[in-house]
């Protein structure tokens, strides 16, 4: 495996960001992975290895490079700790809100015109997954770029489909995509109505996708840092996962 700590060039700047590829000379497709509001950190970088292990080429963006480099919030493990997340959530709050959807596809686009122009990255579509914040982000990018995107996959991905006028599951009759879900019941960021908002929205239009409810799951659940993590329903989304960019995008 060979990695790399980069930065991208976007329209509004320059983020700092993780791309990992298999060694040995080969072509592999391209996956977009969007981070949770934690940001860059180790847990990422192992979920990035073990994509890139099946014959992808893997790039992790610090989509809040607008506030800094990563890590943009000191003391980070102790903040994982459960008794302080509400200092964590503070912490990160408002790098989430600041983040609108126009500044977020403005970046997509340079991320995935930052991936197509590396020379391990064979030339077609591209894959996408996103965790917590980066599902939504997932999400919209299917549907801002769907001449770009194969696929796309959200965990425990939280506001995909709000009443706001820019819910991301608006886009949905835009998505060329096939799209996997694996929402968590216990999530607040992502209640029974928002789940069934979203699948009403896809299935109008047909959409190619599945969604299934991990029972008994947190939101954060494939995130080992945290108190959150559930060892059987990580196992189940890197089966959802590489199951999905299998179909859409064989590696060599």
């Amino acid at each position: 495996m060979q990695t790399a700590v980069l930065d991208v060039r976007t329209p509004d700047g320059v983020a700092d960001a993780y791309l990992v590829h298999p060694g040995g000379g080969g072509s592999y497709p391209a996956v977009l992975f969007f981070m949770d509001a934690i940001g860059l950190r180790p847990r990422l970088f192992e979920m990035a290895d073990r994509i890139a292990a099946n014959g992808y080429v893997v790039l992790v963006p610090n989509v809040f490079y607008r506030h800094g480099r990563a890590p943009l919030v000191d003391d980070l493990p102790d903040l994982l700790r459960p008794q302080n997340r509400p200092k964590l959530i503070a912490a990160v709050s408002g790098f989430v809100s600041s983040l609108t959807p126009d500044a977020a596809m403005r970046d997509a686009g340079a991320y995935l015109d930052f991936l197509a122009g590396q020379g391990q990255v064979a030339p077609g579509l591209a894959g996408i997954t996103g965790y917590c914040m980066g599902g939504a982000l997932a999400l919209r990018t299917a549907g801002s770029f769907p001449e770009r995107v194969a696929a796309a996959a959200s965990f425990h991905g939280g506001n995909l489909a709000t009443e706001a006028t820019d819910s991301p599951h608006r886009l949905a009759d835009c998505v060329r995509a096939e799209l996997y879900f694996g929402h968590a019941d216990q999530d607040q960021s992502l209640p029974p109505e928002q789940i069934e908002r979203l699948d009403r929205a896809l299935s109008e239009v047909g959409v190619r996708y599945r969604a299934e409810v991990y029972r008994g799951a947190a939101h954060g659940f494939t995130m080992t840092d945290s108190a959150a993590f559930d060892e059987a329903a990580t196992e189940r989304h890197w089966t959802a996962l590489l199951g999905l960019l299998s179909r859409t995008l064989p590696a060599e």
